[in-house]
């Protein structure tokens, strides 16, 4: 890792026991029944976040800091380790408790930037009891005979759409970024493809392990992704098997050649 004389021993651990304590404070707040739907969402978000801010100030506190849930200002930009954090990817379904029980496609985001480059990172998967982290990667199982990708629920892109019949591609719908993410870290897909719309804290953390369990991660025209920017609209993104990411990209360039 390029920035390994920077990084603190114990900087995955610390970002590893923030997602899982913060999956835990999630939980309870959602198994309270004291609150549900779009209030419940907002529930999690804030006593998340609280407890996210207040421990990375306290534990990292020379840091800088970029969260959904906060309010940003210029100081991180002054900062060569920055902590980007999403306290609940995924609020909708974070919030959806319905007939068939609560669901478990989102997730806690917990990444540090080194110099722009995501460099560690943890993605929990509360509903499902796991932390995904950097620093514990493993190589994928073998690919689907047909790729699968996985994509929103409600909102494919025109892009996603285009690529998945360019490769005849098993659509997977699913919720949260990072619970796409992960799916294909875990080899249940192969391929998440997104161009709808995304902020630094919606790929940080899945990203960092996405490229730690030695997956493909960049922008859809195969640039590197670059966090802590004045800007924090990333809005495109590629997490995928090594194999795919000539393929996909490819796709994407035939798509906007056609128009």
């Amino acid at each position: 890792m390029a920035f390994s004389g920077d990084i603190i021993a114990d900087d995955t651990e610390l970002a590893a026991k923030l997602a899982a304590a913060a999956g835990a404070i999630l939980i309870a707040v959602r198994d309270s029944a004291l609150v549900g739907g779009k209030a419940l969402g907002l529930a999690g978000d804030h006593t998340a976040n609280t407890f996210l801010v207040a421990a990375l100030m306290h534990q990292r506190p020379d840091d800088g800091l970029l969260s959904e849930e906060s309010k940003d200002t210029p100081e991180r930009l002054t900062k060569d380790r920055v902590w980007i954090i999403d306290p609940v990817d995924g609020t909708r379904e974070y919030g959806d408790c319905g007939p068939d029980g609560p669901r478990c496609d989102w997730a806690v985001h917990v990444a540090l930037t080194i110099g722009g480059r995501p460099v560690l990172g943890a993605v929990g998967l509360p509903g499902l009891g796991k932390v995904i982290r950097s620093d514990r990667a493993c190589p994928p199982p073998p690919a689907h005979d047909r790729p699968r990708m996985v994509v929103s629920r409600s909102r494919p892109s025109r892009e996603t759409l285009g690529v998945a019949a360019l490769l005849d591609a098993e659509l997977i719908p699913m919720g949260s970024a990072g619970a796409k993410a992960m799916a294909v870290v875990r080899g249940e897909a192969d391929i998440y493809l997104h161009s709808g719309g995304q902020y630094e804290w919606d790929s940080c953390a899945p990203v960092a392990v996405a490229l730690a369990h030695g997956l493909h991660a960049s922008r859809i025209d195969g640039s590197e992704l670059v966090y802590n920017q004045p800007n924090t609209w990333l809005p495109d993104l590629l997490i995928c098997r090594q194999e795919y990411a000539e393929p996909v990209l490819a796709a994407v360039r035939r798509l906007e050649q056609a128009g």
